[in-house]
């Protein structure tokens, strides 16, 4: 049960890990081309909440976004092949930070055919938010379980 356990730990972290390390390969002095796909969207999402909470925004630069991406990915994935709960939470922030923005099928009508592919990218995403979130539900239960067995008895003379 153990090597298959890993396994499945390399072969889920695998996909963040090999993701970060082809980002990293391509990131210059102006991001990358997810720079590029990325700025129109910051620019959106930063309209979007200036408008409705009444206050002006700061600029924000994608490359230091893109950079706590590759950390995140790169990290959080060696971490949670070795199992720490540190490298799920990890992703779990990236994931979090990243769903919405990339895969933003709320701006695009059913009938197009962005809407499709977008909405099967952000599910795909849920479901590795949800096993994460599995992943950190069970090993805290494994440790809880193993202190309470772990207590000695007192024994008489």
């Amino acid at each position: 049960m153990g090597f298959f356990s890993f396994l499945g730990r390399v072969l889920f972290a695998s996909l963040f890990i090999l993701s970060a390390w082809q980002m990293f390969n391509e990131f210059d002095a102006n991001g990358g081309p997810i720079a590029k796909e990325l700025t129109p969207k910051f620019t959106a999402v930063k309209i979007n909440l200036s408008s409705k909470l009444g206050i002006g925004l700061p600029d924000f630069d994608v490359r230091q976004f893109i950079a706590t991406i590759i950390i995140l990915k790169g990290a959080g994935g060696l971490l949670f092949v070795f199992g720490s709960t540190l490298g799920a939470f990890l992703l779990l922030v990236l994931l979090a930070m990243t769903t919405p923005l990339l895969y933003d099928f709320y701006n695009y009508k059913p009938s197009k055919p962005e809407y499709t592919l977008l909405l099967n990218d952000f599910l795909q995403s849920i479901a590795l938010f949800g096993a994460l979130l599995f992943f950190i539900g069970m090993k805290t239960s494994i440790s809880r379980r193993q202190i309470r067995k772990k207590t000695p008895k007192a024994k008489t003379v």
